[in-house]
């Protein structure tokens, strides 16, 4: 008689199969129809996703339901170490955003970033321009600009400094408090002829739309903000996700001990 260690870990691997089945079927088709980097980048992930479950969910389910003692070895050493590498990568999270916010401005409805208000390890991988230039054309791709544009299109200076911009449009798609340009609209803006701007940002902006401020400082600094806030949300469901799995590790353990002991039991019994 399979025990109920045994039925639970099978009913559980089940289901991660069956999830398993859509993410590797989506990971497929964006590698079918990628045409962007940001597409590009994506279906690796989920592909490898995909298969990942797969394959730890079959093992869990052919050792627990088949008591197959070294099938189920296997899933519990897997699961373990998705525990050890989940409670790091959770503790990191919380590390590396530990850090940074948007500086708030008087008579301004949005704020500004800093990219030197944000950890070491964060900046340091958007000033790599092989990924900087990924993010670019992530953001490009995305329009986060042009609708920026269309949303805002016909406010008055006034009306514009008092919105709440998201932090990428706040970064990427107006220049700086400290440049004191003209305002013409959402991202058009004349500098003042001769001025000398000591943030750099000022000299990086440009009216063009394929150019705006994607180089800018600010840019990266609202992305980091961006990552920030995601990463955060991602932890508080890493510590969910963990706790199931400490769940699932444990009912497999009482299922890997009865398969021992049951093969234990069946090789002395012998035959009646």
């Amino acid at each position: 008689m399979v025990r109920l260690s045994n039925n639970l870990v099978g009913i559980l691997n089940l289901v991660t199969f069956l999830l398993s089945v859509p993410i590797l079927g989506a990971g497929i088709w964006l590698s079918n129809r990628a045409s962007t980097d940001c597409e590009k980048f994506l279906e690796r992930p989920v592909i490898a996703l995909g298969v990942f479950l797969m394959l730890v969910s079959l093992a869990g389910l052919v050792g627990a339901c088949c008591r197959v003692s070294w099938l189920l070895w296997l899933y519990l050493l897997v699961m373990f170490l998705l525990i050890v590498l989940l409670f790091c990568f959770t503790v990191f999270a919380f590390v590396v955003t530990n850090k940074g916010a948007g500086e708030a401005l008087g008579e301004r409805g949005y704020k500004e970033y800093r990219l030197g208000d944000y950890s070491h390890w964060l900046q340091k991988r958007v000033n790599s321009t092989k990924n900087w230039n990924k993010i670019r054309s992530c953001l490009s791709d995305g329009k986060v600009c042009s609708s920026f544009q269309d949303q805002y299109l016909n406010d008055t200076v006034e009306k514009f400094y008092t919105e709440h911009l998201s932090a990428l449009q706040s970064g990427c798609c107006k220049p700086s408090n400290d440049c004191n340009f003209i305002y013409v609209s959402p991202t058009v803006w004349n500098k003042t002829a001769g001025a000398v701007y000591s943030n750099p940002d000022c000299n990086a902006w440009d009216n063009d739309p394929k150019v705006l401020c994607y180089n800018c400082q600010s840019c990266k600094a609202g992305l980091l903000q961006n990552v920030k806030s995601d990463w955060k949300k991602v932890a508080v469901v890493n510590i969910i996700f963990l706790l199931f799995l400490i769940v699932v590790y444990t009912v497999g353990c009482c299922a890997f001990r009865n398969n021992r002991e049951d093969n234990h039991y069946g090789r002395y019994k012998g035959p009646y």
